[in-house]
């Protein structure tokens, strides 16, 4: 039995359920998000648009491996949809910063040229100070892409922490040379 899978999914209010064949078409104020769910492995009960439950049909080594993320699935595309996903990224280190110019994040990051990074249609970035980046979108996945990528320009360093961070991930700091 999956601990995650038998956890029926609430639908807020401004959320709406529809299963179409294989196919489960969730629409809220964010977005629209359609999802494949195998139908002969799985049933799916919509309860008059209260709440989602997923189960197998039999339980086996398949089914059991599947059960809870396609659970897991579902329920993301369901607050994507409602309320949505974001993350925050903090520059640190001298003369690092961000801005925006159109539909393009440039970052300095101490190279000798800046970093440009286009900006994909579903995700909307904010620039709140030079510093802090918000990445925001309906889909968490992406958002998560998205968030790495940049953080891939300048992975924070373990002497001087320079780099770019999530906010509140900690950076294991190592000890500098002695004499």
């Amino acid at each position: 039995m999956s601990k995650i899978g038998k956890i029926n999914i609430a639908i807020p209010d401004k959320v709406k359920v529809i299963l179409n064949g294989n196919l489960l078409n969730i629409e809220g104020p964010l977005g629209k998000k359609s999802l494949s769910i195998d139908t002969s492995m799985f049933d799916l009960k919509i309860d008059e648009g209260k709440s989602v439950s997923i189960k197998p049909k039999n339980i086996n080594q398949d089914t059991k491996r599947l059960w809870g993320m396609n659970r897991s699935l579902l329920n993301n595309a369901i607050i994507g949809t409602s309320k949505g996903y974001t993350k925050t990224l903090e520059l640190s280190g001298v003369g690092y910063r961000a801005s925006l110019k159109g539909k393009q994040l440039s970052m300095q990051l101490g190279f000798s040229h800046d970093v440009n990074f286009d900006i994909p249609d579903s995700i909307k970035i904010l620039v709140e100070k030079q510093t802090i980046i918000k990445i925001s979108g309906s889909d968490k996945q992406e958002v998560g892409m998205i968030a790495s990528k940049i953080k891939s320009y300048r992975p924070p360093e373990p002497y001087k922490g320079k780099g770019i961070k999530e906010q509140g991930q900690y950076i294991l700091r190592k000890e500098g040379k002695k004499k």
